[in-house]
Parts: C-alpha cells; sequence; structure tokens
C-alpha cells in the first residue's frame, strides 16, 4: 500500500517502520506506551540523520538538539506484530534555538491513526549543555525540512 493513500496530518512524512515486537507487549496485552515514545525518538533521530545531522556532525559543531517538552495522544491500540509506521514532521522553529516536530503513528493494514505526538526542542552547547543558538548547519539542515507556514 502506498504511504500517500494514507490520511497524514501533514504532507510528506519522514517514515519510519516498525513491527510490535513480543516485547513490546504489556500487561493489557497491547504495546506499551513507553515503545510509541521510543518509536517517535527514533523516527526524529532517523529523520535527522536524513538531513545529515547525525551524532557525529553534532560533536563536530558542539551542538545539538535536546527534547525539552513532549505530549503524546494515545488513539488506539496496537498488538504484538502489527506493522506501523511513524511519520515525523518539523512544524514550526524559530531559526534561532527552538523547534517543534510532530509525529503521527498509523496501522497501515486498516489506516487508522494510533497516536499523535508532539516534541519541543532546544537547541544546546554539548560541552556546556547551556542553551546555545542554533549553527548555521542546523539552520541549513533542519530549515530545508520545516513545513512551509500554510500547514500550521
Amino acid at each position: 500500500m502506498s504511504v500517500d493513500v494514507f490520511e497524514w496530518d501533514y504532507p510528506d512524512p519522514h517514515l519510519l517502520k516498525m513491527q510490535v515486537a513480543p516485547e513490546d507487549i504489556d500487561g493489557l496485552s497491547h504495546t506499551n506506551n513507553a515503545v510509541y515514545v521510543d518509536w517517535c525518538q527514533k523516527a526524529a533521530w532517523a529523520h535527522s540523520v536524513a538531513l545529515g545531522l547525525d551524532l557525529a556532525r553534532y560533536r563536530e559543531l558542539d551542538r545539538a538538539m535536546v527534547i525539552t517538552h513532549s505530549e503524546f495522544d494515545y488513539l488506539q491500540a496496537s498488538r504484538e506484530g502489527d506493522e506501523v509506521l511513524i511519520g515525523t514532521w518539523i512544524v514550526a522553529w524559530d531559526k534561532r534555538l527552538t523547534m517543534r516536530r510532530c509525529f503521527q503513528v498509523i496501522r497501515p493494514v486498516d489506516g487508522i491513526t494510533l497516536l499523535r505526538a508532539m516534541m519541543r526542542f532546544v537547541c544546546i552547547e554539548l560541552s556546556s549543555g547551556r542553551p546555545r543558538r542554533l549553527p548555521q548547519a542546523f539552520i541549513d539542515g533542519y530549515g530545508a525540512a520545516v513545513l512551509g507556514r500554510e500547514h500550521h
């Protein structure tokens, strides 16, 4: 099934495909909520790497984008063996210090949205842990992926 047939919240998501493993299941026989958090972090990181901003580049620049706030809306359950698609978008940023990323998890077999999430990130200097302005490499890399204003 083509990714275009799903009702994504925004156009052209960066996608990560996962499958619910036996160890993802909790005592209620569905995917544990912490697994969704992990999937979203993995999708965000995969998108960052695809934009040329991997851990080596972060270290070289002495900068990193770190999560300062997150919200998760769990809409439907998934179960062992389910395949899921995690879509992510950078939906806003101030071009100086912060950005906001949204996520949507869809189960392709029925097109149901299982989760929507949002994370806010701030740029820090790795060596000090203090907030710092986005370096030009972040502006160039992440900036190209920020959704246009018509999607806000």
